[in-house]
């Protein structure tokens, strides 16, 4: 399992369902949208902080960023 691939996979995943793009989902993260690009294309390790930022924006649980 390559866990870059797999974060950045479910990210893009759940902004979509969510109908959210990648400038707002930024914002709602507190984040710079190249930075949730670099993420969402596999180009970005991440901080824990960011991690839970993102799923907090997302409105699920941390784990299921991590879920194949």
């Amino acid at each position: 399992m390559d866990i870059i691939k797999v974060f950045g996979t479910n990210v893009r995943k759940y902004r979509t369902e969510k109908k959210i793009s990648q400038e707002k989902f930024a914002e709602l993260c507190g984040l710079h949208r190249t930075y949730i690009s670099d993420i969402e294309c596999f180009r970005r390790s991440i901080s824990l902080d960011n991690i839970q930022k993102i799923a907090d924006a997302l409105e699920i649980e941390t784990y299921k960023l991590f879920v194949e």
